[in-house]
């Protein structure tokens, strides 16, 4: 069954405001990539990459993209053996607001655009004309 819309709604808000502190387990981390179901390789601003689980509560509901942010307890899967580090306690939804508090690390510079190049996705787009490459043998 579905969740509510007054809890989506709740849920999508809270992820907008920014707490007013977070404590020492916890810290902001750059989402690398999706790495399964629920699974996402986070690096920290001491730019190790770690492996941590979305909770059931944001399943369905919030969506996380490369590139996003995300704020991670590290004592979640701290008793098991397990390959999780961490999980995702909260998704970094206004990322303004976010960067204005004191516990945002310095290490998370504002980025325009995805840095990784050789990861550009190219699905979608036309190959170059032959009209393109014989207009710069003419200059």
């Amino acid at each position: 069954m579905g969740h509510s819309r007054r809890n989506m709604r709740q849920l999508a808000e809270s992820t907008f405001t920014p707490p007013s502190h977070i404590s020492a387990d916890q810290t902001i981390a750059w989402i690398v990539k999706a790495d399964g179901n629920n699974l996402y390789s986070v690096e920290l601003p001491s730019r190790k990459v770690i492996l941590v689980e979305l909770p059931s509560r944001f399943r369905s509901t919030i969506w996380l993209r490369r590139g996003g942010y995300v704020l991670v307890d590290r004592t979640a899967f701290e008793g098991r053996e397990n390959k999780l580090d961490g999980e995702v306690v909260n998704v970094v939804g206004d990322e303004k607001e976010w960067r204005k508090r004191a516990y945002w690390p310095i290490e998370f510079p504002k980025r325009d655009v995805d840095v990784n190049d050789e990861d550009e996705d190219h699905a979608g787009r036309m190959p170059p004309s032959d009209e393109e490459d014989d207009d710069d043998d003419d200059g």
